[in-house]
């Protein structure tokens, strides 16, 4: 199911920043839900073809989510997503780190720095998800990586999980 709604992707090479602007037909608290709990990121958080294992997840200031991505071809990757600043319903903030089974930062792909934003109205929900990296180089090499079409397809697959779900079946979920 394609989304109709707003949608928006930005590369800043001044800032070295990639904003995606997306609208989701879901309230806030069911948007919310699903990027911050680990079952239902499992089941949306990589493009199609692809499937996320997390593997350890405490959604908390100074906790972190330490995740594998497995795809085709033998495709794997390791990563962790650290979290910093949280305020629920409203935003949250860390680093990203590319990363192996034991949790140890590897160099696969540049670490970056990430906030997501939330804002609700009625039964839409719109993100702001910035991703900053600490050079220009950075940024382009996890652009050619395959950082855009990775979130376009993470998105499409939240958009799927979304339309087939009430705030009841996740509440279950979990």
């Amino acid at each position: 199911m394609k989304n109709e709604l707003s949608f928006d992707f930005q590369v800043d090479e001044n800032t070295n920043t990639i904003k995606v602007v997306r609208t989701f037909n879901a309230t806030l608290p069911l948007v919310w839900k699903a990027w911050t709990t680990a079952e239902i990121l499992d089941q949306w958080w990589a493009p199609e073809g692809y499937k996320s294992f997390t593997k350890t997840m405490e959604f908390r200031e100074g906790g972190m989510r330490h995740y594998r991505i497995q795809g085709p071809e033998n495709f794997e990757m390791w990563g962790i997503t650290s979290y910093s600043k949280i305020q629920l319903h409203s935003k949250f903030s860390g680093k990203e780190y590319s990363a192996d089974e034991e949790a140890e930062i590897t160099q696969v792909l540049p670490p970056s720095d990430y906030h997501v934003s939330f804002l609700g109205n009625g039964e839409k929900c719109t993100i702001e998800h910035n991703t900053t990296y600490d050079n220009a180089e950075h940024m382009k090499q996890s652009l050619e990586y395959g950082f855009k079409e990775g979130m376009l397809g993470a998105f499409e697959r939240l958009d799927t999980y979304l339309g087939k779900k009430t705030n009841e079946e996740i509440q279950r979920e979990v």
